[in-house]
Formats: C-alpha cells, sequence, structure tokens
C-alpha cells in the first residue's frame, strides 16, 4: 500500500476545532483537555489527511466516564493499550479523525505536545520531518504501521532536540501520532476492539 501525503491544507484547523467542540458537547465536564497534535496541527507540514486529536480524561482507563458519550457522538472505539499510558484510539470518518484518549498528567501529553509545538517553531526540523516523510511515503508498506515505524528514529531525534532546548528528561519513547496510532518501537499490547 502507498501512504497518502498531501501539503499542508488550511483547512485542517477548522476541522480539528469542529471535532473539538463535539467532543466538549459530547463529555463537558469530563474533558480536561482538547488539543490538535500529529502533522496535520502544524502549519506548512505536509501529511496525511487525519485529523488526530489529543483527549485528556481524568483516568482514560475508566471507559464508562467518556467511551458511551463518545460512541453516541459518532466515534467508534479501535484501540486499547493498557500497557501503554491506557490510551485509548477513537475514529471517525467525516472528517477522517484519529481520536486519542489519555489519562490526565500522563508523559505521553507532554512529548506530543512538545513534539507539535517544537515544529510549528522550528522551519528547519518542520521541512526535515516532511522530506522523510514523503521519500517513505514513496514506498510500498505492508500496513500503516510500518510506515509509521520507519518514522520512529526521526520522530525521536527532533523530539531530543526539542527536549534538550526545553531542559525536559526524554523518558520513554514519542510516537508522532499524527501519521498512526501504532506503537512506537518497544509498545506491544494493543487490544482491538
Amino acid at each position: 500500500m502507498r501512504i497518502l501525503i498531501e501539503n499542508y491544507d488550511a483547512s485542517w484547523p477548522e476541522l480539528f476545532q469542529r471535532e473539538a467542540d463535539r467532543i466538549r458537547t459530547a463529555l463537558a465536564a469530563h474533558v480536561l483537555a482538547v488539543e490538535h497534535v500529529g502533522s496535520t496541527s502544524v502549519p506548512g507540514l505536509a501529511a496525511k489527511p487525519v485529523i488526530d486529536v489529543l483527549l485528556v480524561v481524568a483516568d482514560s482507563s475508566d471507559e464508562l466516564s467518556y467511551a458511551p458519550a463518545l460512541e453516541a457522538a459518532g466515534y467508534t472505539l479501535k484501540f486499547r493499550e493498557p500497557d501503554w499510558f491506557e490510551h485509548r484510539l477513537f475514529k471517525s470518518r467525516d472528517p477522517d479523525v484519529n481520536l486519542h484518549v489519555l489519562s490526565q498528567e500522563c508523559p505521553e501529553i507532554e512529548r506530543m505536545l512538545l513534539f507539535r509545538d517544537w515544529l510549528r517553531s522550528n522551519p528547519e526540523d518542520r521541512d526535515r520531518y516532511a522530506a522523510a516523510k514523503l521519500a517513505l511515503a514513496g514506498r510500498e508498506w505492508r500496513t500503516v504501521d510500518e510506515y509509521a515505524q520507519a518514522k520512529t528514529g526521526m520522530v525521536q531525534e527532533i523530539l531530543a532536540r526539542g527536549q534538550e532546548t526545553r531542559g525536559i528528561n526524554s523518558g520513554a519513547p514519542h510516537s508522532d501520532s499524527s501519521a498512526h496510532s501504532s506503537p512506537p518501537v518497544g509498545r506491544k499490547s494493543r487490544t482491538q476492539r
């Protein structure tokens, strides 16, 4: 399979805002934060046309507190990753959305936001990342996860620069959620719904 990478689309922030409003309406007080993450959140960055949304709740393992409302709002639970920060992934198709649910104070939240913010403020790294993604997208892949894994080294390198500049300990491997919801290298326990 080939991976579709498109030039940056100025409508992506508007599509995110529509999703954020839908999530806030569905969950009300259960929403601690909603962030636009991944490649579509970085102006000027070519990306898969999938809006990645980060939803922070009190406890992502407590699905009864948020999953029924998200499902009623049109999201479908696709993956549970109990051994990786209790991550949950929901999908929606109009537009194509990956909704990542994590618990407050999860260290992955900081890494996702740092990666996004670093690419927004560092055009050299943004352009290097775009070139790497475009080169990889030109290959044949068995799965989207394979493509995502191939980007892991570049993601970790860029994230390390951002962490070093901001004096942050690197911690666990980072996953760029923009292209996938797959585990970074070393992440294994995912259950499909």
